[in-house]
């Protein structure tokens, strides 16, 4: 979904305010296998997706950790740059073309006075996300590779087909190889 018809489904914005607040925000093609421009691991900008899907992975003794996944309608955000003013440990891939929305973070602040209301979108994307994390954390410290699987179905239950194998089992901390036997045996 576009950010105009997500922010309109909010009910906290008057059409005209919608445009505007969208107005703000840059629209960017990239290619399946781009990396955003987090890349210099240090960015300043919020960015809506559009379409497409995004996969969060920082690199550990030479192998790709797959974090995250982000789709349509997430607000994504170096976290590290933006509040720490640090360089950033993760990447984003475009594992499909996406489009995505992005705005300058001090920017986006200043639109935010015009509009408080949009403190209560990012407030409400924010518990959503830890919820999500928290989950993720959970699965680390006490689920068997199946209960994992199935967590990422019940969290993710859009992604298995749009996802590489891989990334699903970097994701989920176990092999690619055990990842096969969990999914034979739950046909």
């Amino acid at each position: 979904m576009e950010l105009l018809p997500f922010l309109k489904q909010t009910n906290l914005f008057s059409e005209e305010d919608c445009i505007t607040i969208e107005d703000n925000f840059e629209r960017e093609f990239f290619s399946k296998g781009a990396s955003i421009p987090t890349t210099t691991k240090y960015s300043q900008h919020l960015f809506f997706i559009e379409s497409g899907l995004l996969r969060t992975y920082f690199v550990q003794d030479g192998k790709n950790i797959t974090h995250f996944f982000s789709d349509e309608n997430y607000f994504i955000a170096p976290i590290n740059s933006i509040f720490f003013n640090k360089t950033d440990r993760y990447e984003w891939e475009a594992l499909e073309p996406c489009q995505i929305k992005s705005i300058p973070y001090p920017q986006f602040l200043a639109l935010e006075e015009r509009f408080p209301r949009l403190a209560r979108v990012l407030l409400d994307f924010t518990i959503m996300m830890m919820d999500l994390f928290s989950q993720k954390l959970n699965l680390h410290q006490s689920q068997s590779a199946a209960e994992r699987y199935e967590a990422f179905l019940t969290m993710y239950p859009n992604l298995i087909n749009r996802v590489s194998l891989g990334s699903v089992a970097s994701f989920l901390g176990i092999s690619q190889q055990t990842l096969s036997v969990v999914r034979s045996q739950k046909k």
